[in-house]
This record gives C-alpha cells, sequence and structure tokens, in this order.
C-alpha cells in the first residue's frame, strides 16, 4: 500500500513537470493590442452580436490568463517600458526603450542594479536573430519609431528619440516592416536597404501584397497609418493583409523566426475616449489574429503570445448619466449608435473641418446616421481648431475631434474614467502546437520568460546583453580611443598604429580604414553618461588578438 501510495505520488509530481514544461517551436509571434482593455473584448463581441457576426472573437479560445503589467518605480506603465519587459526580462522607467533603468530607491517595484542604468538590454527579437539566425519582422499601425515596435528592435532612454531609435531599427537588419512612418526614414536608412537588398516601399498596398521576394520594409503616410474606420482600403492595406504577408514574408527562413504585429491605435482611441475608433481598432486586430491562428494551425510549429502592454481610458459598457437604468438598456440602446459611426472622432473632423457651417448637421449624419442638435452644432463651430465659422471661441475651447468624440459617446452607454493609461491587469491569450500555453495570473517579467523558453534560446539573455553591448571602455581598454560629435553625428573612434576604427552611432556598420566592416549588431550611444555600447569581441575582430 506504501509502495502504491508514493508510486502515486511520483506521478503526481511527474504530471507537475510535465504540465510546466515548454516545449520550443520553431517561430514565435507575439501581438499586442496596444492600450486595450478586457471591456474593449466585450464591447467588440457585442457589436458583432448586434451586427449578425456571430458571438465570438478568433482571440478567444486561447484566453488563458492575465498579465500584471508595470514600470520599475510605478503601477501604471507607458508602452515603452512596458513592451521592454516582455521583450527584456527587465522592469523599466516610463519612456525607457530597452534599455536599464535608473534606480528610484523609494519607489521602485522591482530591485535594481545602479551601476547597470543605460545599459542596453538584448530583446528577444535580437537574441532570436543573432543566436539562431532567425528572420524578425515588425507589423504596427504607428510610424515604425514608436514605443512598441521599438522595444523589440532598438534602445534608448527616451522613447521620443526619434532620430536614435529609427536608423537603429534600420540596421537590425529586420526582414520585415510594415507600418507607418516614411517620414522617419534617412538617406542613410535608405542606403543601408540598398547595400543590404531590402526593397523599401512607400505608400504602394499593390506593391506590397505581390512582394516575392525576403526582405522588405513598406511604410506608408508620413508618420501612423489612418485608423482602420477611416483607411482607403485601396490605398493601405489592413492590420490583417500585413500581418498575412509578413508570415508569408518571414516562413521563407529555413530557421524559424520572430514576428510582433501590434495593433497600435486602440491606444490612440482611447486616449481619445472615442468609441468608434476603441472597438473598430480591435476587431481589426482580432482580424490579424485570425490571419496568425491560421497560419499556426497549419504550419504546427509557432507559438502565439497576444496580450495588451497596459490598460487606458476606464473604458466600460455602462456609465452615469444613460437614459435608462442599467438593466433597461437594450442591445440596441448600446451598440445602436456606434454600429453606424462610420469614422473615428480624428476622421470625422479632417472632413469636417472643411464643410462649411450650414452643413454640418447633413454631413455629420452623412457619416453617424445622427440628427446632431443645435447646441451639438454650436459646440462644433466653436472648435479651437475650426476655421470655416466666425462664432466666438471659449479659452478652453476644445479640437473638433474630441467634441465629435464627446457627441458619440452620448448616443452609447459607454464610460471612462480617464484619457490616460489605468493599472489594472491585462489579458493574455496562448496558442502552442503542443499545448504548452501560460496560464493563470503572471507578472510581466514572467511572460518574458514564457517568451524565452518558448522560443528554444540557450545562451541567457544576461550574457547575450553582456556580450553584444559592452561598454566601448571596457572593450578598448589600454587603447588611443576618442568620442567626436559634428552636426548632430557622433562616433567613435578608436586608433591602434596604422588602424583606425571609426564607429558611427546607432548603425552596426563601421570603417575600418575607411573600408565598411559589420559589426554584427548595432552600436547604441547613451548621451548621458557618452558611451558607445559594442560588441565585445570588436576590438579583437578590428584590431587582432595580441
Amino acid at each position: 500500500m506504501k509502495r502504491l501510495f508514493n508510486f502515486l505520488i511520483l506521478l503526481f509530481f511527474a504530471g507537475l513537470i510535465i504540465a510546466q514544461e515548454v516545449r520550443p517551436t520553431k517561430n514565435l509571434i507575439v501581438m499586442i493590442p496596444d492600450g486595450t482593455s478586457l471591456s474593449v473584448l466585450s464591447a467588440s463581441r457585442w457589436l458583432k452580436v448586434y451586427r449578425n457576426e456571430g458571438t465570438r472573437l478568433h482571440i478567444d479560445p486561447y484566453l488563458s490568463g492575465t498579465v500584471t503589467t508595470f514600470s520599475s518605480n510605478a503601477p501604471i506603465g507607458d508602452s515603452a517600458p512596458t513592451t521592454s519587459t516582455y521583450m527584456t526580462g527587465v522592469a523599466l522607467q516610463a519612456g525607457n526603450v530597452a534599455i536599464y533603468p535608473v534606480a528610484d530607491s523609494e519607489n521602485d517595484l522591482v530591485k535594481l542594479n545602479s551601476d547597470s542604468a543605460y545599459q542596453p538590454l538584448v530583446t528577444i527579437l535580437e537574441a532570436m536573430q543573432m543566436e539562431q539566425n532567425k528572420a524578425a519582422g515588425l507589423v504596427i499601425t504607428c510610424e515604425f519609431p514608436h514605443a512598441t515596435p521599438a522595444d523589440c528592435a532598438a534602445h534608448s532612454f527616451n522613447r521620443g528619440d526619434y532620430k536614435a531609435i529609427a536608423p537603429q531599427m534600420a540596421f537590425n537588419n529586420l526582414s520585415v516592416v510594415f507600418g507607418g512612418g516614411n517620414e522617419f526614414v534617412s538617406d542613410d536608412m535608405k542606403e543601408h536597404f540598398k547595400n543590404t537588398e531590402t526593397t523599401y516601399i512607400q505608400n504602394d498596398r499593390d506593391a506590397m501584397l505581390n512582394f516575392n521576394g525576403e526582405k522588405i520594409w513598406a511604410l506608408f503616410g508620413d508618420r501612423a497609418m489612418s485608423y482602420d474606420l477611416d483607411r482607403n482600403p485601396v490605398e493601405e492595406p489592413s492590420i490583417a493583409e500585413m500581418t498575412e504577408k509578413a508570415l508569408e514574408i518571414l516562413n521563407k527562413n529555413p530557421n524559424g523566426f520572430f514576428l510582433m504585429v501590434e495593433g497600435s491605435k486602440v491606444d490612440w482611441a482611447a486616449h481619445a475616449n472615442d468609441p468608434a475608433g476603441i472597438i473598430s481598432e480591435y476587431l481589426a486586430f482580432d482580424d490579424a489574429v485570425g490571419k496568425a491562428i491560421e497560419f499556426a494551425e497549419k504550419d504546427r510549429n509557432t507559438t502565439i503570445v497576444i496580450l495588451p502592454d497596459h490598460g487606458n481610458s476606464g473604458f466600460s459598457i455602462g456609465r452615469n448619466g444613460m437614459k435608462k437604468g442599467y438593466t433597461k438598456m437594450t442591445l440596441a440602446d448600446l451598440f445602436g449608435a456606434v454600429s453606424k459611426y462610420k469614422r473615428t472622432a480624428v476622421g470625422l473632423e479632417k472632413i469636417l473641418l472643411n464643410t462649411k457651417p450650414d452643413e454640418i448637421k447633413n454631413v455629420f449624419k452623412q457619416y453617424t446616421e445622427l440628427d446632431i442638435t443645435e447646441a451639438e452644432k454650436e459646440k462644433l463651430l466653436t472648435s479651437k481648431n475650426y476655421k470655416l465659422a466666425s462664432n466666438t471661441k471659449a479659452p478652453d475651447a476644445k479640437n473638433m475631434a474630441h467634441n465629435i468624440a464627446e457627441i458619440y459617446n452620448e448616443r452609447t452607454g459607454f464610460g471612462y474614467t480617464t484619457t490616460g493609461h489605468t493599472g489594472e491587469e491585462v489579458f493574455l491569450a496562448v496558442y502552442h502546437p503542443k499545448g504548452d500555453i501560460l496560464k493563470g495570473n503572471v507578472r510581466n517579467t514572467e511572460l518574458h520568460d514564457y517568451l524565452y523558453k518558448v522560443s528554444g534560446l540557450k545562451t541567457s539573455m544576461k550574457e547575450h546583453t553582456a556580450n553584444i553591448y559592452a561598454k566601448h571602455t571596457d572593450v578598448f581598454a589600454g587603447m588611443k580611443y576618442e568620442v567626436v560629435a559634428k552636426n548632430d553625428v557622433v562616433k567613435l573612434v578608436v586608433k591602434q598604429k596604422r588602424k583606425t576604427l571609426e564607429v558611427p552611432a546607432f548603425s552596426s556598420v563601421a570603417l575600418l580604414n575607411g573600408k565598411p566592416m559589420d559589426l554584427g549588431s548595432v552600436a547604441v550611444f547613451v548621451n548621458k553618461n557618452n558611451t558607445f555600447y559594442l560588441p565585445r569581441n570588436l576590438k579583437d575582430r578590428a584590431f587582432g588578438k595580441k
């Protein structure tokens, strides 16, 4: 009897070990609907029900838990530190992009090493490229150097420093980048695309969809792409189309790939408290989830992890001041109006700003099926940025998009607590071909641990960081070097006998005696400590071993 009991105990613990096993897959897809609170999923489902489009979202069968996401020193994070933590395993401060935070001893929620401040941290994307020779791609609807995509392939203490972030993303030699941001592609980046046989396509949906090569950047618009509800489908691809095309291209790499897909502008619409934008952007993202799941189910060697980076706006179905009690609000009361909105608040604003005052009510109805009141019309005419009327504007007048969103919300039962981010845990969904999914509530650092395990990486992230991003003072200790800044260009110059090495900031190509030299990773310069972070073996590669 005792032997049987011991045997059953052994089986039980063996079962736990098996249940906790994470078997690596060839490909890894991380999908982030930025700033999407759980209630957005509920609203998106109900809108589909109202439109007779079914009762389920593509994500639904794979929901498995929640993630507690935060900054290193604050429970409510912004996109830069939150996705950076998913990518690096280290909690960061607001504004940090894959770089070790400065210690804030009075407020830190995690233990930090003050000596590591400003140290670039290798990301999952970079590690998979370098260790496994896998392809890497980004699909976004914002401009490509924005926080979430930058978190995967760049390093900076300031998420707004696009001049430092954009070139890093180009020189990180990604196989696919689809999104917005043509304005941020420099001549040096274009030249690098040519040198690496990377096709750069601007504002050409058909060219993107018909591309048959292996390396491509296809960008639409100067900055962010249009909201899906406002998008011209002939000119701009949907996020689902971009995801499907990215998978087709990345899958050509026999070693596998990493792909991050961001529904960037759910967050932007939530900041604006725009229900039309919030729900339509999430549904567009969910269509991309469907494309990814379809690929993974056929491939049987792909893991998909879907989760937001943080909540936003306190979006709710139900609020104070509804026209009926909450139990009396019908499906039509809650979702009838929003189902008819043909433009986001920003999209309708672009139209109304060029509409004469006496046509405002008719044009508003054309795109929303709403009959606005005279008071609402007056509110639009006195918008801060409306120039076609002489109506007196109040000192605190808001832009028209803000006023449109207020009218949208007045006709629904949606509520908001803020126009900023919120600190609740976010939903988690996972597809794994062998069922090794992450469950329950986990912290953002634990989410990273799962990504690391399922990626099949062998070298630790800490070791990768030490090898790829060593301080130039350590790499070239005992040698003659100088950090030179001229005309907004910063470079490290190292000399030994007849050899001169010049390393431009934010590039992966140096010059050794005037000839190009591939560094193998991007040289990150941090002006806070006037330090370049470089491959540890660069001295030996450039000047030989002694």
